[in-house]
């Protein structure tokens, strides 16, 4: 099989090209930075720019599917100019993608399009399977909505659309979690304001598995990127303390307190989606990390 990806060399991206090379199937990825271009064996890369809206077209030859990571990252600090920097990053490069796919032959038959379960409304009781049909009125919510929406246009060409909403992906080097532990080691970890905040985590092992299982099994639709198991932000902010052996001696960080310093984007921490993984078992696959303690212990630890 011959995948292209765009936001390859991401957290995520990263994850699924070193899967994709483990199964042997050949990666074609889009980058802005003309200096991150490889041309290796399974591997090549191709220049674009979605705010000139150009693309090389070569990178289309071959492919069968695509799968789309590409977005600005949520986790800086939301000014009005970088809010439409986060909603045009994921809107554009789609575009750019359907243009291309309009004006050239391809013989490309499915798109797999990140999404994100912050488009689920703020809850501490729900437990949002994908047939939830509202977005939360939130930022998070609009960008979701808009995101997702661009996604479904590529029906219109006859492909086959799929959405992964990613929950709180846990990896050693980069996103949420080396924050989490790095104040947790000098003793400063605390959980946020009640804490009883929902936490649907995943490895990023397995979610680049997901990816490429809905890739290979030529899954329609939206699945939920989340761990069978979600935990609460205290239970999150304890597992975290006990792997790294280092005790929690500070008060829960109050709200307003991280609403002054991040601005409207304290929501990332505050708010609530308990998200089921059901949907995604039920097509047959396997987690390799069920559970938080073993998937910290894989990523601290070993």
């Amino acid at each position: 099989m011959k995948i292209l990806i765009t936001g390859a060399t991401g957290l995520i991206g990263q994850a699924i090209v070193k899967q994709c090379l483990a199964q042997d199937f050949t990666v074609y990825y889009l980058t802005t930075s003309k200096s991150k271009i490889e041309d290796l064996p399974n591997y090549k890369g191709f220049y674009w720019n979605p705010r000139e809206q150009f693309i090389d077209s070569a990178c289309l030859e071959g492919v069968e599917t695509i799968i789309n990571l590409a977005g600005a990252s949520i986790a800086k600090r939301w000014t009005s100019d970088y809010k439409e920097t986060i909603i045009s990053s994921r809107v554009n490069t789609l575009k750019l993608l359907y243009k291309a796919l309009s004006e050239n032959k391809h013989n490309i038959k499915h798109l797999i399009s990140a999404s994100a379960i912050g488009g689920y409304p703020d809850s501490l009781t729900n437990y949002y399977e994908e047939s939830f049909s509202e977005y939360s009125n939130s930022f998070l919510g609009d960008v979701v909505k808009k995101w997702e929406a661009e996604a479904d246009t590529f029906s219109i060409l006859g492909l086959t659309v799929s959405k992964i909403r990613i929950g709180l992906v846990l990896d050693d080097k980069d996103g949420a979690l080396p924050q989490i532990v790095k104040p947790t080691k000098f003793g400063f970890g605390a959980a946020f304001g009640s804490g009883d905040q929902w936490q649907s985590w995943i490895h990023v092992d397995d979610l680049a598995g997901i990816f490429l299982h809905v890739a290979t099994h030529h899954l329609e639709g939206v699945f939920n990127g989340v761990a069978p198991n979600p935990v609460s932000n205290t239970e999150l902010t304890k597992a975290v303390a006990n792997t790294v052996k280092r005790p929690l001696i500070l008060p829960n960080i109050p709200k307003f307190m991280m609403k002054l310093i991040l601005g409207e984007m304290h929501i990332l921490l505050f708010e609530s989606q308990r998200v089921s993984s059901k949907k995604i078992e039920n097509t047959g696959f396997e987690f390799q990390y069920v559970n938080l303690k073993p998937a910290l212990e894989d990523l601290l630890i070993s």
